[in-house]
């Protein structure tokens, strides 16, 4: 399973005693991969920084640069599908160019996917992300 994580996501999975850790907790164990551009990979390290420390965002990142389950992508096409806020076509991009199965987010900005046939994105909130990890 590949899967583009919107930053909100990440972060709220981080903590030990988060109700969303199953999302955490199953990439250490492999059950999905994450797709990361640079841009992404840059959000996520303003973010957990800004949200806890330096040196838990520089831990995170790199994790995730060192992982077995993250590929990198390089998205060569910007679609520009999202319009109200424009930087979250990063995740889009990233999601398209990496032939992703999902992206898990829970901005509302993503829902105007959801109107778009071409290219085909699916968008998952936490919760249904969190319920498949279960059932897997």
């Amino acid at each position: 399973m590949r899967v583009v994580l919107d930053t909100n996501i990440l972060l709220v999975s981080i903590p030990r005693n988060s109700d969303y850790r199953i999302i955490f907790d199953s990439f250490l164990s492999k059950k999905y991969t994450i797709l990361i551009s640079n841009e992404i990979l840059s959000e996520y390290a303003e973010i957990i920084a800004k949200k806890t420390n330096s040196v838990v965002a520089n831990n995170i990142i790199e994790m995730l640069l060192t992982a077995k389950n993250v590929t990198k992508i390089d998205p060569y096409f910007n679609w520009k599908l999202i319009i109200e806020d424009k930087d979250d076509n990063k995740f889009v991009d990233c999601a398209v160019a990496g032939n992703a199965d999902f992206i898990v987010t829970n901005d509302k900005h993503f829902n105007c996917l959801k109107e778009i046939d071409f290219p085909p994105i699916l968008v998952k909130n936490i919760t249904e992300f969190s319920d498949l990890l279960k059932s897997l």
